[in-house]
């Protein structure tokens, strides 16, 4: 049974309409990543907000130059995300206001530059962000502005479709493989936090496996009798019952369906819905309750796209957007491009909990 991760294989949604082709991330600039906090910092409290810009550095990397070098706990640093190596990213880091005079310091760490800093009453924590704009520059393209706003177009009226990027499933798309090891046999080596990574890989692939499926059999934005679906203004969730009194709101793209990342704990479906996860779960022999080990979570065939633009350049074309937290840039530029863009693997040392 091969679990590796290929991205070619799964459906495009504007499969009718060419794509641009090109190459990105030549230099760590092309690529460009503004992340949007879920709130301002409010002026007061004991608590720094920093605002850093950062190059050929993972956010670990930065993280830890704050650690050793300005003496702040590793505890009481705060981080919402982590973000590209191979990239230019601006994002937010909290710490201690006690530290405020070290800051100079920062000057000393190339790649890094200090923004902006400004007081808060509580730490950031790991998801405190809305989202990520994105500035994107694709060399030498095959096609033009034309073609990349076509494509556009349609993400803007049907969404984006949800897939987990490439750099989820780590070098060679192996770690699927790894974590359906530790779900079978229960066994593995590796710390616990390692171990939940890499089911947290095959939850992945199977939500991927489950996105195509709905594709292929014309579910995309549509919602199906006991799909838990998302209102997306608010993020609530509510189970299906009439699916036929919710189909304009799904083709508005007011609500989608949500697949299921399979754990002890999360909002199930039913009838129609939970038949098309468990076609997923059966073509590798799997079963829900393997996957007592994570929490378990719902997340969004499809996501809202706004901010979409295009700019022709000498370079290339720009692509500009803004998708919210916990989706892949990599899922709208295969759209645009038609082919699978290279990036960078998410690594075990990123991938580290902060």
């Amino acid at each position: 049974m091969d679990l590796g991760f290929d991205f070619d294989r799964y459906p495009y949604l504007t499969a009718s309409l060419p794509g641009v082709g090109g190459r990105i991330r030549v230099l760590p600039r092309d690529f460009q990543v503004e992340e949007v906090p879920a709130y301002t910092p409010s002026g007061q409290g004991e608590h720094l907000f920093l605002l850093l810009e950062k190059e050929g550095l993972t956010t670990r990397q930065v993280f830890e130059f704050l650690r050793d070098e300005l003496k702040v706990p590793e505890k009481e640093i705060g981080v919402a995300g982590l973000k590209d190596k191979h990239a230019l990213t601006r994002q937010w880091f909290s710490l201690p206001r006690r530290y405020e005079d070290r800051l100079c310091l920062l000057e000393t760490l190339k790649g890094v530059r200090l923004l902006g800093a400004d007081l808060h009453t509580n730490k950031l924590r790991t998801g405190h962000l809305k989202g990520n704009r994105f500035r994107i520059l694709i060399r030498d393209p095959e096609g033009g502005k034309a073609e990349a706003e076509a494509v556009l177009s349609v993400l803007k009226k049907k969404g984006v479709p949800n897939y987990y990027g490439p750099q989820r499933f780590g070098l060679g798309g192996r770690n699927p493989e790894r974590g359906y090891r530790l779900v079978k046999t229960g066994k593995g080596r590796g710390t616990p936090w390692l171990k939940r990574f890499l089911i947290g890989s095959l939850q992945s692939l199977l939500f991927n496996d489950w996105v195509a499926l709905r594709m292929d059999r014309g579910l995309f934005d549509r919602v199906v009798l006991g799909d838990v679906a998302k209102k997306h203004d608010t993020g609530g969730e509510f189970l299906v019952q009439e699916p036929e009194r919710e189909l304009e709101r799904a083709l508005r793209l007011e609500i989608s369906a949500t697949g299921a990342l399979f754990g002890k704990k999360y909002f199930e479906s039913q009838g129609q819905a939970r038949a098309l996860e468990d076609e997923v779960l059966a073509r590798y022999e799997l079963t829900r309750e393997a996957f007592q080990a994570r929490k378990g979570a719902r997340r969004p065939i499809r996501v809202p796209l706004v901010e979409a633009r295009v700019e022709e350049a000498k370079e290339g074309l720009w692509i500009s957007f803004f998708l919210p937290k916990g989706s892949y840039a990599t899922s709208l530029l295969r759209e645009v491009m038609k082919k699978t863009p290279e990036a960078p693997s998410e690594d075990l040392e990123e991938a580290v909990p902060l």
